[in-house]
């Protein structure tokens, strides 16, 4: 047989605890993996010219023409790794070890490679931490001045069956990064009284130094968004840009400018294509809460700037929101302040549920205690006050008493726009006043137009007092800028509300059982869904659907419906479709 020698740059790598797992559910596993090579990366090896020599179940030999290419292909990898894995739980991530060498190998006749280069790079990618990237002292000379990414020597290792020692540079891993930057000189600040971030200088990762300019102004427009939303503090643009082209560690960023949450990110220009990635991180643990890519042409450069900087502002908000909620349970219940009972309540309220508003409305008692001025809490306060009154018996008190806290959010001098969203939906149900309601709308979105609370409860407000194209509008940007919201069930209602409109219930039985899997113990929606149902004509499926709605709200009547505050041409659609299933008056 015929053998080849030559130099040659090579990669290998392979998925951490891939049995752990494949045993958890091999076809899954399976079918992930399968995804992850046709959809990221195969078309990454390709665009960096590598050749595929062989692989190993869920390991992977490569050989590149340069190490230039090797390592801006597993960066790339690595990057769209951290992106699939945003959200997951840990033990369902998928993350590789990569090792990349220099060295002389065997090419044989049908193709494979083998050698000491080989040898060398498996023993890399063994040692390497998971979601990073190890290079050898010889691969490191190749790339240390063609490449931005940071390099961090971690000294020289034995590796097994390798007579001398081999020195290693670890790339872009978060904890190889972490573990290696000198400790801070700066001071390390307290946190705010609230929520805080900073939005880091996004990375150019592309050759054109033009970038650095859209890149900037990116960044400055994201600032610009989030210090929209009242209840965030945001650090200033000359504090966080003072970390522009450093490799930082999030955790030390945190300390350094008193913030609980980073957003960094890159841009990346390929031909006439742009790509933003974008991330956000909890600065006191370093973990992950949310990553996205975003593709878009230079030709449509400042509309792309604009639809990325909507998304990040829209979607950060609802994370951060997430993970302060999980900060605050985990306090205990003698340092609870206004703001995290605020916060402990806000979960009670999103099932709009008689048995959880009580509680809500407790927690959100004590916090106006604390701090009479909370706009936030009048607004949840009114709206637990909404759900008592019209799933829960029509109690005059109760309607009087929503009403109250609901003008005391929407007049509050602080222009919070979550305040003013809901405040908003409970003036236009409970006061039945559609002008109003829609003016607090649209001066939320004024405050902040990424406002996702806003656009779900306009949505929802639009579509009910009969402008069904608007609410649809506001219903589909909700869904794109935080398509993970609380309040998703919203936009599928507002959808819902414009089908039913034009009489195609087939389509608002469609959306309203979307709404109902969003927030399933909503007990109206269920029944909304069995009379769209029994208008389509499918009046055996709508009696099951009726029966669980009925469960989840047993002192649902007619009357709730137009507690609801359709216009009369959808409230009499409604009601026909109820009376139909039985409801009573």
């Amino acid at each position: 047989m015929s053998e080849t020698r030559k130099i040659a740059a090579i990669l290998v790598a392979d998925v951490v605890g891939y049995g752990r797992l494949a045993g958890a559910d091999e076809d899954r596993t399976l079918a992930r993996l399968r995804a992850l090579r046709s959809d990221l990366i195969d078309p990454t090896i390709a665009v960096h010219h590598g050749r595929v020599v062989k692989r190993t179940g869920d390991g992977v030999l490569i050989e590149f023409r340069s190490v230039v290419d090797a390592v801006r292909c597993a960066v790339e990898v690595q990057s769209g790794m951290v992106e699939r894995n945003a959200g997951l739980p840990p033990e369902r991530r998928f993350e590789f070890r990569i090792g990349i060498h220099l060295g002389d190998v065997v090419e044989e006749a049908d193709g494979d490679l083998m050698g000491d280069g080989v040898n060398i790079a498996a023993r890399l990618e063994g040692i390497c931490e998971p979601g990073g990237l190890c290079l050898s002292g010889a691969a490191y000379e190749q790339v240390r001045d063609r490449v931005k990414e940071t390099f961090i020597d971690q000294g020289e290792k034995a590796l097994k069956n390798l007579a001398r020692p081999i020195r290693i540079y670890g790339l872009a891993c978060n904890e190889q990064r972490r573990a290696s930057e000198p400790a801070s000189e700066k001071p390390t600040l307290s946190l705010p009284d609230k929520p805080s971030i900073a939005v880091l200088p996004f990375q150019n990762m592309s050759a054109d130094p033009e970038q650095d300019y859209f890149a900037d102004g990116m960044v400055e427009d994201i600032i610009t968004g989030l210090s929209r939303i009242k209840w965030l503090f945001v650090i200033a643009r000359n504090s966080s840009f003072t970390y522009r082209g450093k490799a930082v560690d999030v955790r030390r960023v945190g300390r350094e400018l008193g913030v609980r949450y980073i957003v960094e990110g890159g841009v990346r220009k390929s031909g006439s294509q742009l790509r933003v990635t974008a991330q956000l991180f909890e600065a006191e643990t370093g973990a992950h809460l949310w990553a996205d890519k975003f593709d878009g042409e230079l030709k449509d450069v400042f509309d792309f700037q604009d639809r990325i900087t909507d998304s990040v502002v829209g979607i950060v908000e609802p994370s951060v929101r997430r993970a302060e909620i999980e900060r605050s349970r985990r306090k205990r219940p003698e340092s609870l302040d206004a703001y995290d009972l605020y916060l402990r309540a806000l979960p009670l309220m999103a099932t709009i549920s008689v048995a959880d508003a009580p509680a809500g409305a407790v927690l959100l008692r004590d916090a106006l205690r604390l701090d009479p001025n909370l706009a936030v809490a009048h607004a949840y306060l009114s709206w637990c006050h909404q759900i008592l009154f019209t799933h829960g018996g029509f109690g005059e008190a109760d309607k009087i008493a929503g009403l109250e806290h609901a003008r005391a959010a929407t007049a509050n001098p602080v222009d919070d726009a979550t305040a003013l969203a809901v405040g908003a939906m409970v003036i236009g149900l409970l006061g039945k006043n559609a002008g109003a309601a829609l003016d607090a709308i649209e001066r939320a979105l004024s405050f902040n137009p990424s406002s996702a609370a806003a656009l779900y409860f306009g949505a929802q407000l639009y579509a009910w007092s009969g402008d069904s194209v608007r609410g649809a509008e506001y219903a589909r940007r909700a869904l794109r800028l935080s398509p993970f919201d609380p309040l998703l069930y919203a936009a599928h209602l507002a959808l819902g509300i414009a089908a039913l409109e034009e009489e195609r219930y087939e389509e608002t039985a469609t959306w309203w059982g979307k709404c109902a899997e969003a927030n399933p113990k909503f007990g109206m929606i269920v029944i909304g869904q069995a009379q769209a149902l029994a208008l389509a004509g499918r009046i055996q499926e709508a009696r099951a659907v009726f029966a669980r709605g009925m469960e989840l709200e047993p002192s649902a009547s007619i009357r709730t419906i137009r507690e609801l505050g359709y216009i009369p041409a959808l409230e009499e659609k409604m009601i026909r479709g109820a009376r139909m299933l039985g409801l009573p008056e």
